[in-house]
């Protein structure tokens, strides 16, 4: 196995021995942590002989996938995962050297890792996690690009941070999800037990949010108000929930988890309100076909231009 791993990671693998690899890590932690070792020993070999990773040959060193829920590969999902050295130094010891990984979701899946100080994430699609294989020892931070739930392991003396692009939201111990997908001027921070802090980057401002309140911001200011409705977070089961939405507001969601353009030209549809629960696995037409059979429309994709009107 270790002949098999160590071509892996140099990118010299059939299909086939990719998935056997996969396969291979979601059997057992210790397998994990094994080829994180033989993944260590490689870039710090990579490093002193002065050459660069290509991109075809980055998996992800550290921390531990343990779910990645794909349509039709449901094991730990070290294929989609990036790899890299964030900071290399001039005295560049090995003790010494942090390294960071990144993890992408792609359109129409989510994943669940935990991270080196235990604390578990799930990711939802379209999402980028950044995080370092070891936390320092006064701080713990990650940079999230998307949606993350995030279940924190309370450490006193190490306060936990999410950033986004305009906020920062630090904790020492709980439970909350955050949206800040990139494009996008939608900020949420929703908080079920525990408190969180929020920073707009730039300014001095703090927000506490108590459990159960969700604080927005579309770019005008902070809104907090109390969580509507649970289902809100069924995303990490693989449900796409909505409760009493616009056609609007349900296809930029549809946009958002499947990386797709809707361009409604019905406007009729636009008097309804929907309410209802799809498995995202079962794609964007799924949804589609079902509110078809309430409302009378047709729709066209266009594979090319990634794009689907609704007529």
């Amino acid at each position: 196995m270790e002949e098999l791993l160590r071509r892996y990671i140099h990118g010299e693998v059939s299909d086939e021995e990719r998935i056997r690899v996969a396969r291979w890590l979601d059997e057992d932690s210790s397998h994990m942590r094994e080829f994180i070792a033989l993944r260590k020993l490689y870039d710090i070999s990579l490093w002193q002989s002065g050459k660069e990773e290509t991109s075809e040959r980055k998996e992800i060193s550290g921390g531990r996938v343990r779910r990645m829920a794909f349509e039709v590969l449901k094991i730990a999902a070290v294929l989609v995962v990036g790899f890299w050295v964030s900071t290399l130094i001039a005295d560049w010891r090995p003790e010494a050297t942090a390294l960071t990984q990144a993890i992408h979701v792609p359109a129409g899946q989510r994943a669940e890792l935990t991270l080196a100080d235990g604390t578990d994430v799930w990711l939802n699609s379209g999402s980028t996690l950044r995080f370092p294989d070891r936390f320092a020892a006064d701080s713990r931070e990650v940079v999230l690009e998307g949606e993350g739930y995030f279940f924190v392991s309370r450490d006193e003396e190490r306060p936990f941070t999410v950033r986004t692009a305009r906020h920062a939201i630090r904790v020492l111990g709980t439970e909350f999800n955050v949206k800040a997908y990139p494009g996008s001027p939608l900020f949420e921070a929703a908080l079920i037990r525990g408190s969180v802090e929020i920073n707009p980057l730039g300014t001095t401002n703090t927000l506490r949010l108590e459990p159960d309140e969700i604080a927005s911001d579309a770019g005008n200011g902070m809104v907090v108000s109390r969580i509507p409705d649970y289902n809100y977070f069924k995303w990490t089961e693989g449900l796409l929930c909505f409760e009493d939405e616009s056609i609007q507001s349900l296809m930029d969601k549809l946009e958002l988890y499947y990386d797709v353009t809707i361009d409604v030209r019905n406007s009729s549809l636009s008097r309804y309100r929907y309410t209802g629960k799809f498995r995202i696995k079962d794609g964007v037409e799924h949804v589609l076909r079902v509110l078809q059979l309430k409302h009378r429309f047709n729709y066209m994709k266009d594979d090319d231009k990634n794009l689907i009107i609704i007529k």
